[in-house]
């Protein structure tokens, strides 16, 4: 495509990433969409078709594209019943860990007491450039005693929003500031026995505001191809779950409206 064409792709992308076009909504006219994005109508056609093969929009009818729905087919279980918690105690408590045990009671089972441990909430994010290319960490590990890639991120202070934390970390941690962020999803990485959510953001484009402030957190920065990180997962130098779950995002969304846009 032409670079007229190449700028209107990727503004239609953006308006779908953004949230200002939404799941299911229609995308205005061919008419409409020419004369606003200054486009002919054989070169607008070409963009949308373009658009449809990666699954951004969908054919509606003739001459109508819309946003695919998010909607969910699959409906919920009911009836079933939840553990009854009966209470907690604290068996060890400072700043970083709280180990409690707390007395719950399944459906059908005796109460016993179950460990749970009680980290900080946490906020990750994945910076993507208009190159296909990740803000990454190269970093050492002493707990798996190992090196590894990493995005930044780190622990939402008392009274930050978890939005906040993943912009402050991203700029400490690497000396570039996202130009916007987007929440992906909320997750607990080891459900059954630790609580510690896990904010996980994608960032697209980031300005250069300087060198690393935090320098017990920081490591070698780099920009790292998408197209590396399976590789990069199979040889197992991607490190933390937060990072795992961003990328893979990341690169299950490629195609399908949530593109790396530029910098």
């Amino acid at each position: 495509m032409g670079p007229k064409s190449e700028r209107v792709y990727r503004t239609i992308r953006e308006w779908v990433a953004s949230g200002k076009l939404k799941p299911g909504e229609k995308l205005p006219s061919e008419r409409t969409l020419e004369k606003e994005l200054e486009i002919g109508r054989t070169q607008l056609r070409t963009v949308l078709a373009r658009l449809v093969a990666e699954k951004v929009i969908e054919s509606n009818a003739r001459s109508s594209y819309r946003v695919p729905s998010r909607d969910v087919s699959i409906q919920r279980p009911v009836d079933l019943e939840s553990w009854q918690i009966h209470g907690e105690r604290t068996v060890y408590d400072n700043r970083w860990v709280k180990l409690a045990l707390v007395d719950v009671e399944p459906p059908g089972v005796e109460r016993f007491e179950h460990h749970v441990v009680r980290l900080h909430h946490v906020s990750i994010a994945a910076v993507l450039d208009d190159q296909d290319r990740v803000l990454m960490l190269w970093r050492y590990r002493f707990v798996p005693d190992k090196w590894g890639w990493e995005l930044p991120g780190g622990i939402v202070d008392e009274g930050e929003a978890p939005q906040a934390t993943a912009l402050r970390e991203v700029e400490e941690e690497t000396g570039w500031r996202p130009d916007s962020l987007e929440h992906v999803v909320t997750y607990q990485p080891m459900v059954g026995m630790v609580d510690s959510p896990h904010e996980i953001f994608v960032a697209r484009g980031a300005q250069h505001v300087g060198d690393p402030t935090d320098i017990e957190e920081a490591g070698h920065v780099a920009w790292v191809p998408l197209s590396d990180i399976p590789g990069l997962m199979a040889r197992g130098e991607l490190m933390g779950s937060g990072t795992l779950v961003a990328l893979l995002h990341v690169l299950a969304s490629r195609g399908r409206g949530v593109p790396t846009a530029s910098a």
